[in-house]
């Protein structure tokens, strides 16, 4: 039996992994979908007091209370800027960091550093125009669904926390990159602002030259969300990584 926690991106919820959580635990194994705070289901905790760090504790403490181990910790695009945190200050307790379609950070960078600047002016004014600091979805149709998963998506989908946008993550890279890390990237359609991150991905000079010795890269054809779209071959891939 495997431990597997499963980080969501921006404006999704725990709910988002329900195809795949639900394939993992038919398997026998053990799975915690995360839902940030502010999101999802806890929705009506959003507020401006929510930052990265709080988001970065949702998921450490869900691995100390749950007293896991060995565990593969897929983390979902902005949700990058978690997983990396968690393996700089919780290696020791992840078998596996799976990077799906996810920002990957340089020391001292945000969720914001890698994106474009008028990227970075429109989500800052909807969060200013906001009344929690949040900035609003986009039509999921950006992620590749369509029909009924785009519905889906759409109507679960709740507005982002704006102060986790611009805050800096400090981590070693060396003690980052000591835990096996596998990133997964989504080429149909390939989401624009992950691409700096899959670029990265495939550096042999990427920190400093300490992602790759254990650092693994697998395309999916797929659109930003795999969880949704395919999630048997997501599964596969997670079930990999466990092995």
């Amino acid at each position: 039996m495997a431990n597997f926690v499963l980080v969501h991106g921006a404006w999704h919820g725990g709910w988002c992994w329900q195809r795949v959580s639900q394939a993992l635990q038919q398997q026998g194994h053990r799975v915690h979908a995360v839902t940030l705070t502010g999101l999802g289901e806890r929705a009506h905790l959003l507020s401006a007091s929510i930052t990265l760090d709080t988001h970065i504790d949702d998921v450490l403490h869900l691995i100390e209370a749950e007293e896991l181990d060995d565990v593969v910790l897929a983390v979902h695009s902005y949700a990058g800027m978690i997983g990396t945190a968690v393996a700089d200050r919780l290696g020791q307790r992840l078998k596996h960091l799976v990077y799906v379609d996810a920002v990957l950070p340089k020391p001292g960078e945000s969720w914001s550093s890698t994106q474009s600047g008028a990227t970075q002016q429109q989500r800052l004014a909807a969060a200013q125009a906001s009344p929690h600091f949040s900035f609003p979805p986009p039509d999921p149709e950006v992620f590749g669904l369509k029909d009924a998963d785009r519905e889906w998506v759409r109507r679960r989908q709740t507005p982002h926390p704006g102060n986790t946008y611009q805050a800096p993550l400090q981590f070693d890279m060396e003690r980052v990159a000591a835990v096996p890390r596998t990133f997964v990237s989504c080429t149909e359609p390939a989401l624009a602002t992950i691409a700096p991150s899959r670029l990265r991905a495939r550096d042999p000079l990427f920190w400093n030259g300490a992602w790759l010795p254990q650092g693994r890269y697998i395309e999916l054809q797929t659109g930003h969300d795999p969880m949704v779209s395919e999630p048997a071959a997501l599964v596969e891939i997670l079930l990999g990584c466990s092995a």
